[in-house]
């Protein structure tokens, strides 16, 4: 029997299982840590420039050298994470996300600005998003991509809390904002960490929470199939893993470019810091039930085609963005765009899920980062060194809006994987 999704949602978290209080925890977290290292990027972005009167291309450096980083670290991180477990990375993740904020609150020269940055890069890396992502994945298979898209939508209420953000710091400036950040992180990162439980396999559970009866069957894919149990090695040889990982890069590298150059091309067409901030958090309000939206159907239908159609919407709204010169245009691209990034966000984390497993999932999102990091190495350059050659982001945005339509196309051709070798029980963590 049908039912709709949002009465769905309430009675999976109102239930006593684990999984969904880890789903809770999510939420919290990644709507902190993504407002401070994502969504609020941008709005640190300008008070710099305007306080420092640094350019654009020397800010975006910045990211840049956290991609370098990231490239190289992002394998290790994933593997970091199935190794010692997301409740340990988490802890670590925190603490060094919080001494970047508190080193960024006594930033006075460009180089300091770039060591810290990356310091908070590496604590986002370790501890925020991939790990929470893994824990919840860790934790449901029949139920994963609602599971996701309910922890996920931290991100999006981060957005919502942008324009107190920006106010914030146009009241107390850049320098106390960071450094009460950086306190906040720090008192937090062991009691939630110590929160996160790995697999629900170390506490005599099973994924989803299912009866006894399933238990003792093992767990499942929703078709009634066996888990998959990939190993990172087994993962890149399918072309499952690149047509996901390209349409994911072709998603994920416009919206890193625009977390640091939406709130500045927004003040370039004449909307004050807060009312840009008022943008983000408007295509924030459209993508939060968008995706609670998404993660139902994804339980229900193949993924690739549901993909397909976010993405293709998420170019329409670059192409916007490209040419807009009002207000208006910054409020439809705001709607067009949040529909496209509450959508997609579940769906291209739960399938790898499904096609590859738990066993080695964060390895095989880290691997699957590599690339995409080496894209955003040039990016955020790229879209400031056009903005400070051209003064504007028409070039920059387009090239984005016709990349992502390419990874919306590739995403047709993902199809799920066979094993690489048939398990006689099913795979449980240890």
């Amino acid at each position: 029997m049908f039912m709709p999704p949002f009465v769905n949602i309430y009675q999976r978290i109102s239930g006593s299982f684990y999984g969904w209080r880890l789903v809770t925890l999510s939420f919290f977290m990644l709507t902190l840590s993504s407002l401070v290292s994502f969504q609020g990027t941008g709005t640190f972005v300008v008070a710099l420039e305007r306080h420092f009167g640094w350019s654009r291309t020397l800010l975006s450096g910045a990211f840049a050298l956290t991609r370098v980083q990231g490239a190289a670290l992002g394998p290790i991180e994933g593997y970091l994470i199935d190794k010692f477990g997301p409740r340990r990375m988490v802890m670590a993740g925190f603490i060094v996300m919080g001494t970047g904020f508190v080193l960024f609150s006594l930033v006075q020269t460009a180089w300091h600005f770039y060591v810290a940055f990356v310091v908070i890069s590496l604590g986002a890396g370790l501890g925020g998003w991939l790990a929470m992502i893994a824990a919840v994945t860790n934790w449901f298979i029949r139920h994963r991509a609602l599971a996701l898209s309910i922890g996920m939508s931290g991100t999006h209420v981060a957005g919502l809390l942008v324009p107190i953000l920006a106010s914030s710091i146009e009241s107390f400036g850049f320098q106390r904002v960071a450094l009460g950040t950086g306190i906040l992180l720090l008192a937090i990162a062991v009691p939630a960490g110590r929160m996160v439980r790995n697999y629900p396999e170390e506490y005599g559970l099973v994924p989803d929470g299912e009866s006894e009866a399933t238990e003792s069957e093992g767990a499942s894919e929703p078709g009634g199939e066996p888990e998959p149990a990939f190993s990172a090695r087994e993962a890149l040889r399918t072309r499952a893993f690149w047509c996901i990982a390209i349409a994911h890069i072709a998603s994920a590298v416009p919206i890193v470019t625009l977390s640091i150059h939406l709130v500045p091309k927004l003040t370039d067409i004449g909307l004050s810091l807060p009312m840009a901030g008022v943008v983000v958090a408007t295509y924030t309000m459209v993508a939060l039930p968008i995706q609670f939206l998404s993660g139902f159907l994804g339980d229900k239908f193949p993924k690739p085609p549901l993909i397909f159609f976010f993405l293709s919407l998420q170019a329409i709204a670059l192409l916007v963005i490209a040419v807009t010169t009002s207000i208006v245009g910054a409020f439809i691209f705001a709607a067009l765009f949040g529909v496209a990034f509450g959508g997609r966000m579940p769906l291209l984390f739960s399938i790898r899920g499904e096609y590859f497993g738990r066993k080695s999932f964060a390895t095989i999102m880290g691997m699957s980062q590599l690339p995409s990091n080496f894209m955003m190495i040039g990016a955020p350059l790229f879209a400031g060194y056009m903005f400070d050659t051209t003064g504007s982001y028409f070039v920059p945005f387009s090239f984005f809006a016709a990349f992502t339509f390419l990874g919306a196309f590739l995403i047709l051709f993902a199809k799920k994987p066979k094993p690489p070798h048939q398990l006689s029980q099913p795979w449980k963590p240890g």
